[in-house]
């Protein structure tokens, strides 16, 4: 695959939810009183209102920039380490949690480009740590009010066109639909990667979404998600399989309309890492990591993309993408949230190649190709049925 031209100023913009993670470790008392449930994400109701509230009393709460998109572009910062190579799209509140959220991403060197709700707040997320478990409570908020006008304006027409790389998750489709299709489009007419995460299984399962997500597939360059994901995108494509490596096979020859080759990423946690591209499969291993080193695996999906992406910004070839999002994901994980190091990377491009070609098993052309072929004939099937 072409390299991204290498790291240069605002050359990754990410457009996404915003929020202010409220981070504190908590006593269970606490999370039993509104009735949560420990390694669970959910959405607030109004029983929830005064969580925040006792959050912020607390004398360990943290405030850390969050939102998957946000989170990893801080990482592809961290891992860059060129002066305003990133940017970040989305829009806040006018309140104290805006100005601690642009304090955050200030911190981890993001350029901030949010525009401001005035009927809504700031978009939050509760997070309730009891030992190494968490609780996440999110208050989308202002964070679902974003509109692709604010595109459109001279501030931000320039820090579209600089961007060599511009990342979406796949929440984005919920509410603010017409603003990545704006993205989608506009990466297909310039030199422009349009890169996408799957994010969560319900957006190819519940058909008024799926029906949106279809629409964008021809569109995407990279697109990132884990094994669950791909099994749901899998069945919302039709290709009656359960097997990761055939999905992303197929997924990276479905129709594109960039006219560029489509790349497909699929995270199995610690087993290993698919990646298809150019008609082959490849599965690469992640690297062995102490349980007794893991603090926190809220993130370590974001920060991969963040590690894959920066490396290929820096013109690397694709195996060592894969190790770059390993050791970004694998450094996330042993801090609690996605607090970014303070320090460099200490990350050696030449020494994960030669990693990648001891580890890197690559699947038989034979093999995924019948497996292609098996899947993209059970479809026809399904849909002559």
């Amino acid at each position: 695959m072409p390299s991204a031209g290498g790291a240069t100023k605002a050359c990754l913009l990410g457009v996404g939810h915003p929020l202010l993670d409220i981070s504190s470790e908590v006593d269970s008392k606490l999370v039993q009183r509104y009735g949560l449930s420990m390694d669970n994400t959910i959405m607030a109701e109004e029983k929830h209102v005064n969580l925040y509230v006792e959050m912020e009393r607390l004398p360990t709460v943290k405030y850390i920039a969050g939102g998957s998109t946000l989170n990893t572009i801080r990482v592809a910062q961290w891992m860059l380490q060129v002066p305003e190579a990133t940017s970040f799209v989305g829009c806040v509140g006018k309140d104290a949690a805006a100005e601690k959220l642009r304090a955050c991403v200030a911190r981890d060197h993001v350029e901030a480009h949010f525009c401001i709700d005035h009927k809504f707040p700031t978009g939050k997320c509760a997070c309730l740590i009891v030992d190494k478990e968490r609780s996440l409570v999110t208050d989308l908020q202002a964070a679902r009010q974003y509109r692709k006008d604010h595109l459109l304006t001279k501030h931000m027409t320039p820090v579209c066109d600089a961007a060599k790389i511009i990342y979406v998750a796949g929440f984005m489709i919920n509410g603010t639909f017409d603003t990545v299709m704006h993205l989608a489009e506009k990466c297909s007419k310039q030199d422009t990667r349009f890169c996408m995460n799957l994010s969560a299984p319900f957006l190819m399962t519940v058909k008024h979404f799926a029906s949106l997500f279809q629409k964008v597939v021809p569109y995407i360059d990279i697109l990132f998600g884990n094994e669950i994901e791909a099994i749901a995108f899998g069945q919302m494509m039709g290709y009656q399989t359960d097997s990761i490596e055939a999905i992303a096979l197929a997924a990276s020859k479905e129709k594109s309309l960039t006219g560029r080759p489509r790349v497909v990423v699929f995270t199995e946690g610690p087993k290993c890492t698919v990646i298809a591209f150019d008609g082959a499969v490849h599965c690469h291993d992640v690297p062995e990591l102490d349980p007794q080193r893991i603090v926190d695996t809220n993130g370590a999906g974001d920060a991969f993309v963040g590690g894959f992406l920066a490396n290929l910004l820096k013109g690397y070839d694709l195996p060592v993408c894969v190790d770059g999002g390993h050791f970004a994901s694998q450094t996330i994980i042993q801090t609690s949230g996605t607090a970014i190091p303070t320090s460099a990377p200490q990350y050696v491009a030449q020494a994960a190649t030669l990693k990648q070609q001891r580890n890197q098993r690559q699947k038989d052309t034979k093999t995924a190709s019948s497996a292609f072929t098996a899947c993209c004939t059970s479809r026809k099937a399904t849909a002559a049925t």
